[in-house]
């Protein structure tokens, strides 16, 4: 089992040599790829070391290619400028915390798979890291196989997320994300990054009211327990004058969105 740095001896999975002897039981029930063969890129963030290593050691012994860090501010930088294809998260880190840092990444990187590294005591945070996209959870302490099984069942179901949105046609009205600019037949209007952030989000759940607690803790990543703010109303209000009324819908007691309900 993988546990906390206080509970790793010699004998637990935090070393390679016991990591290995653990994966035994894993060869028994997959086939592991050749060196050749290209598997997903897996960036983990996770501050105990002991864990982070074993879980470094299953998956390169599984044959992917892992990045590592240790610090969840440095986590959140390496998430948002290195390309990989699932993020292993820890919850509780130094720096910036778990979910600040999945709120970064479903900002920027809305498709990428994520899988949260929980603690038993940490029920809140695995629920509220759900709310904002994560797609499953392992508790520790966990065991190699259960972690491999449960990267491989998220890797399996990626390729049918939904892709970015680019663009967004709006009543006659197209927005280039790519240049920040509304288009019309004879008018380009500049729209700011936190407009574009709005925009692209609401689109992404098209048919869906956002409330404006999600769009506060994934636009602006702003944990919106117990805060009080019009921001989010005066962007769309600044979004309406440029784009015309009907752009964003407003769902009495739910939030907003693209189009109407």
């Amino acid at each position: 089992m993988l546990s906390s740095a206080r509970r790793t001896t010699n004998k637990g999975l935090g070393t390679p040599r016991s990591t290995r002897r653990a994966l035994q039981t894993y060869d028994s029930l997959i086939t592991i790829p050749s060196s050749h063969t290209a598997l997903p890129t897996i960036l983990t963030i996770e501050d105990d070391s002991a864990i982070r290593r074993g879980v470094v050691d299953a998956l390169t012994y599984a044959g992917h290619e892992v990045l590592e860090e240790g610090d969840g501010t440095k986590g959140c930088d390496t998430a948002l400028r290195r390309q990989f294809d699932l993020l292993l998260l820890d919850m509780v880190l130094p720096g910036k915390t778990g979910l600040e840092i999945l709120a970064a990444v479903r900002n920027a990187k809305p498709t990428l798979p994520v899988i949260i590294l929980s603690a038993r005591g940490e029920e809140n945070d695995r629920v509220s890291g759900l709310k904002l996209g994560a797609d499953d959870y392992v508790v520790k302490p966990f065991s190699v196989t259960e972690l491999l099984a449960r990267v491989e069942a998220v890797l399996r179901r990626s390729p049918s997320r939904p892709t970015d949105v680019q663009q967004l046609d709006l009543s006659g009205t197209r927005i280039d994300f790519a240049r920040s600019e509304a288009i019309t037949e004879d008018t380009r209007t500049e729209l700011s990054e936190k407009e574009c952030d709005l925009l692209r989000y609401l689109a992404r759940h098209q048919g869906r009211a956002v409330p404006r607690e999600e769009l506060l803790e994934n636009v602006w990543q702003i944990d919106a327990r117990g805060i009080s703010t019009r921001t989010v109303d005066m962007h769309v209000a600044r979004l309406r004058e440029k784009l015309g009324p009907e752009a964003i819908a407003t769902v009495r007691g739910r939030g907003y969105m693209i189009g109407g309900p």
